[in-house]
């Protein structure tokens, strides 16, 4: 029997815990021979920023196990980014997926692309979306090819303008219709949990770990 997973809203205080997936994830990445995520981009602030407006956008997911410890991540919303999708592509409904992180401890479980199905079932329930959308980072050709070979289809490299800079920007998309609903059923979504922290504020480090999450799978680029 394929393992369920609870998948709930992260909230403020889980940030740290965000944070620690991707930075591990960094760590872990260029023994697979991408510079993905070497730094944070354009900046340690800047990323950090980005994470904690999605937290309290309401826009970033956690997954954990029956033991409550984390084992993925992943960002989704109605909107794209509009340094890479056009106001005309916007048009369309879709759901855009965005900082999707798998704990290496949770690896071979399928999870992430579980994570792109249900985030594509949750999407068509609550907008009709038609496009599971997501930037890839631009030179990773493994991850290129990781989501063709889940029915994404390249839908181009966003053309920036001259001295512009965004490392994720190899677009694809795959339609709604193809979602696998048994993958997606994999999660069961629970509340979220209250938050301690006042929104707009960063959350002190935890003393201490239950368990740290190290070496982890990082198949989507923060695109937020």
């Amino acid at each position: 029997m394929t393992e369920t997973f609870q998948i709930r809203p992260a909230v403020a205080d889980d940030m740290r815990t965000i944070i620690g997936l991707i930075d591990d994830a960094r760590a872990w990445l260029p023994a697979k021979g991408t510079d993905q995520w070497a730094k944070p981009w354009p900046s340690p602030a800047a990323r950090d920023a980005r994470v904690l407006r999605d937290l309290n956008a309401a826009r970033t997911w956690l997954v954990e196990d029956d033991d409550h410890i984390p084992a993925a991540t992943v960002t989704c919303s109605p909107e794209g980014n509009r340094r890479l999708w056009t106001p005309a592509e916007q048009v369309e409904r879709a759901v855009y997926v965005a900082r999707l992180v798998v704990s290496r401890s949770h690896a071979g479980q399928r999870i992430g692309e579980a994570l792109v199905d249900w985030a594509g079932a949750r999407a068509v329930r609550d907008w009709r979306a038609k496009w599971i959308r997501i930037d890839v980072w631009t030179t990773n050709e493994a991850l290129h090819n990781y989501y063709e070979k889940r029915g994404f289809q390249r839908y181009g490299t966003c053309q920036l303008n001259e001295g512009e800079y965004y490392p994720s920007a190899a677009l694809f998309q795959k339609p709604t219709a193809e979602i696998d609903q048994e993958s997606a059923s994999r999660f069961v979504e629970a509340p979220a949990r209250l938050p301690v922290t006042a929104p707009g504020q960063v959350p002190p480090a935890p003393a201490s770990r239950e368990r740290p999450e190290k070496n982890v799978i990082a198949i989507s680029w923060d695109t937020w």
